[in-house]
């Protein structure tokens, strides 16, 4: 997708990825709490003004580029992140 940028945003006890096309002043997140090296993926939402753009797949991507690599484990929760894990065998090697 042209035009999304995606950022990380943490508190202490986790965070959450923001997704923010360019061309919309809504925002899609992932958010996720951590503990002993596993981030929970917890919650994916994406508003329906800015849904069916594969927002949802960047930010599960983005939150699998980051556990590679700065060295922990996903454990998806949310039912979209567990679809999205099925989906792509590849991502075992981060999934807790």
């Amino acid at each position: 997708m042209v035009g999304l940028t995606i950022t990380r945003h943490e508190t202490n006890e986790g965070g959450e990825y923001r997704a923010h096309p360019a061309d919309s002043e809504a925002l899609g997140q992932l958010t996720w709490t951590a503990r002993d090296g596993i981030h929970y993926a917890e919650h994916t939402l994406v508003p329906p003004e800015i849904g069916g753009r594969g927002i949802a797949g960047r930010l599960v991507e983005a939150m699998v580029a980051d556990a590679r690599e700065n060295h922990f484990r996903i454990q998806p929760v949310c039912s979209y992140v567990v679809a999205a894990f099925a989906r792509h065998p590849e991502w075992d090697d981060v999934k807790a």
